[in-house]
């Protein structure tokens, strides 16, 4: 077999396996909600035997339908990939500087957040960020969210508020707290400042809603 073959092959695999995830996620969905086919394919405006075909990862399905299924069934595009090509039994490895950076509330005030694993586990899912604040850092509105924080200081010193309370966190400190009270870093004592977030959600509802 030619290496321009196998390339082919390989490429349809994980499309196959792609529109199998998505049908059995899809259907999972469905039946957890009670819904039919019936139910699902007349609010996504889409045909009955081609929701089937979808569900049986017989078809694959464009973003814009898989959209419209998704505010069929009440959930966010994002959930009818969650797990898709998670490796299995194997560790994250992520190295010094190499997090992903994401966007969060608090870029557009110039605070760093490096995402430092991207599983969750089935039960409890969590997220862990490596925040850097540096001199053009601004404090923003508090925030809230879903599920329980906590902070572990690394470098600098800073004042962090949790609902009427305020805290002095330096090197080694660490704070938990529920995040769905207004919380913030206040005041930067001491630059440079980082600190590690860990967010943990009771259900991935609560983890799609996060908006920290």
């Amino acid at each position: 077999m030619s290496k321009q073959q196998t390339i082919v092959t390989t490429d349809t695999a994980t499309h196959q396996s792609l529109d199998k995830h998505l049908g059995n996620t899809l259907r999972h969905i469905r039946t957890e909600n009670g819904l039919t086919i019936a139910d699902v394919a007349m609010r996504a405006n889409v045909s009955r035997g081609m929701l089937s075909k979808i569900e049986n990862g017989l078809t694959s399905p464009s973003l814009e339908k898989l959209e419209h299924l998704a505010n069929a069934l009440g959930v966010k595009l994002s959930r009818l990939f969650h797990d898709y090509d998670t490796p299995m039994g194997g560790a994250q490895y992520v190295k010094n500087g190499e997090g992903m950076e994401v966007v969060r509330r608090g870029t557009k005030s110039g605070h760093t957040y490096q995402l430092l694993a991207y599983d969750t586990g089935p039960k409890k899912l969590f997220e862990p960020f490596l925040i850097t604040l540096n001199e053009e850092s601004e404090v923003f509105d508090p925030f809230e969210h879903a599920g329980t924080e906590f902070i572990y200081m690394l470098e600098g010193k800073l004042e962090y508020t949790v609902g009427d309370e305020r805290f002095i966190l330096e090197p080694g400190d660490s704070l938990t707290f529920h995040a769905e009270q207004p919380h913030r870093p206040e005041t930067k004592l001491k630059m440079p400042i980082q600190y590690l977030a860990i967010i943990y959600y009771d259900s991935l509802d609560d983890f799609e809603d996060d908006s920290y």
